[in-house]
């Protein structure tokens, strides 16, 4: 008998075919979530970039842990080294582009960026590290000063060689060694002429310079520290008002890891200190640096200016914007002069940026009625220093200068127009002025009038940041009263003369005032 075939074990092959087909299309579609997700990094559908703008310095400890970030956290981290002063000048003039964290050595910078015109940016910032501002001695330097039996001290420094010093006004290096001067002479008999004095002993040449302590550390030379309890750079995080909502989050964890034990080490191991202002590493004693805690944080913003405004006045170093008074009365003939008004004030005015230094910046504002459309003034020379003006035609456009024929005295408007520009783009580490000639009193009928340009320029008033209006008034026209209220008003000064040949023996006697600083002449 022919056996067929048992029922239960017949082969159904469409079944397994489509069985088959079914296990790969499932493996397959796993594969590639699989591969995607070890590709995007431990379930990333993306990284996050976040992009850092560091101080040189610091710069490559931040590159370094920027290496560890795990793959699991979804973020990268890009770090670019550039100069503060660079960045403060990018934030203050442009409100798109740009890193989306700021590390600067100092939060100084952040005040210097903020007046800059960075008006949104964050006052302060977690500090992620700290070092001491030092005077960095070789070793035969060092020796001359007693060491390594005693520290040198700064002020045997300063009375027995030259300190160079980098512009304050553009490096924190600068501002930490004015800090740290101020706070030496706080307890001398009259200490605003002990700093002015120590000031004076600083010259943009080499000699011995301020430097980080971890910059000592790491080209092997002595620090020499103030004496008195300084802060020094605080390295602060910010996170930039313009970074995304991703990269901010991102950003934002970077921080946490900024700040483990085990990023402090690394840190340490750079020649840093912790926030706190002590080392996290106990550090060899060969005296070349000096381990105690250091005052850590930032220094007072008060400090910061009152020290910038002190060394503007010792160095001379200004900033002014001039309104220059070109109403038709200007025209008018001086008796026994043979010129014009207008003749004899550019001839002063000419003469006296002789004065100032070529590093001085100076923007020049015409003002009549109506100059430029139903403005009263117009900007002839854009704020520029003086040896930018000279290079670029700015004397010749000065002495091409005309009056305005039947044009009337637009005062007031022109001069809270120049002072609010003046108080927007202040400078801080020069002295900032407004400086006012004319030769008449205000003649524009559609003005704010004097008690509303008083109680303006009372608003616009900053203790911390002094902005005076110098008042120059010349031949028989003018309102002494008038000007000397203006100026008043904004803590300056006005000068005046009925006469206008006696426009030069003004004007000097005005720029000597805004040139002779306390303690050489006392207020």
């Amino acid at each position: 008998m022919q056996v067929g075939p048992r029922r239960g074990g017949r082969f159904n092959a469409p079944v397994v075919v489509l069985s088959l087909l079914l296990v790969i299309a499932l493996g397959a579609w796993w594969g590639v979530d699989y591969l995607r997700a070890r590709l995007a990094g431990n379930g990333c559908d993306a990284l996050t970039p976040v992009e850092i703008t560091a101080a040189p310095d610091v710069a490559p400890v931040l590159t370094r842990l920027a290496q560890t970030v795990p793959q699991e956290e979804c973020f990268s981290v890009n770090v670019t080294a550039k100069e503060s002063a660079a960045v403060a000048d990018l934030l203050g003039t442009t409100t798109s582009g740009g890193p989306d964290v700021w590390v600067p050595e100092s939060s100084t910078m952040l005040s210097q960026a903020r007046d800059a015109g960075a008006w949104n940016l964050p006052e302060s910032g977690q500090s992620v590290a700290n070092s001491p501002v030092v005077l960095g001695l070789s070793d035969e330097t060092a020796r001359r000063f007693g060491w390594p039996g005693k520290a040198p001290s700064w002020q045997e420094i300063l009375d027995g060689s030259p300190v160079g010093i980098p512009d304050p006004a553009r490096d924190p290096l600068g501002v930490g060694t004015l800090l740290a001067l101020r706070k030496l002479t706080e307890k001398e008999p009259d200490p605003a002429a002990a700093f002015t004095a120590a000031m004076r002993k600083l010259t943009p040449a080499s000699g011995q310079a301020p430097m980080t302590e971890q910059a000592v550390l790491a080209r092997n030379l002595v620090a020499a520290y103030p004496g008195v309890p300084v802060q020094g750079f605080d390295y602060p995080y910010v996170v930039l008002p313009k970074a995304s909502e991703a990269s901010r989050t991102a950003a934002e964890r970077f921080l946490r890891l900024l700040l483990d034990p085990l990023a402090g080490s690394i840190f340490a191991d750079e020649g840093f200190r912790s926030p706190t202002g002590q080392f996290a590493l106990p550090r060899a004693k060969d005296s070349r640096t000096d381990p105690a805690p250091r005052p850590p944080g930032p220094p007072p913003v008060t400090d910061l200016y009152a020290a910038l405004q002190a060394w503007a006045g010792t160095n001379l170093s200004a900033r002014v914007q001039v309104l220059l008074d070109v109403s038709g009365s200007m025209a008018a003939a001086v008796p026994g002069a043979g010129k014009s008004r207008m003749e004899l004030t550019l001839e002063a005015a000419t003469q006296g940026l002789g004065l100032f230094k070529p590093s001085t910046e100076l923007g020049l504002w015409l003002f009549s009625t109506k100059l430029d459309g139903d403005k009263d003034h117009r900007v002839l020379l854009p704020m520029k220093t003086i040896a930018e003006q000279k290079s670029s035609g700015g004397v010749e456009r000065l002495q091409a200068v005309r009056p305005k024929p039947g044009g009337a005295t637009g005062l007031y408007d022109s001069i809270l127009a120049a002072y609010q520009n003046a108080r927007q783009n202040w400078k801080p580490g020069r002295i900032n002025l407004v400086v006012v000639l004319t030769d008449g009193r205000n003649e524009d009928g559609e003005t704010i009038g004097l008690p509303r340009l008083l109680e303006e320029l009372g608003k616009l008033q900053d203790p911390r940041k002094p902005l005076p209006v110098i008042g120059i008034g010349i031949g028989p026209d003018i309102d002494a009263s008038e000007l000397r209220q203006v100026s008043t008003a904004t803590g300056g000064d006005s000068f005046t003369t009925p006469d206008p040949r006696k426009i030069s023996d003004v004007f000097y006697q005005a720029l000597s005032k805004i040139m002779c600083q306390p303690p050489s002449c006392k207020n």
